[in-house]
């Protein structure tokens, strides 16, 4: 039987996913207005690494700043 906790994740799962589409593309237009000639492949793979650092960081219970 699955855990009240899985069951709760499940039904947020799809806007978990459309948040974090959306805090992608707030980053690549910050990308696209700090650096002209952005290699977008490169911000592409850069953001999603350090969304993931962070998300490591809040799993760990560390400070942030």
């Amino acid at each position: 039987m699955a855990k009240i906790e899985q069951l709760e994740l499940e039904g947020h799962r799809s806007e978990i996913i459309a948040d974090v589409k959306i805090l992608v593309e707030k980053y690549r237009a910050i990308f696209d207005w700090d650096v002209t000639e952005i290699e977008q492949n490169l911000a592409d793979k850069l953001i999603p690494a350090e969304m993931r650092k962070a998300v490591d960081v809040i799993k760990e219970g560390l400070p942030c700043c």
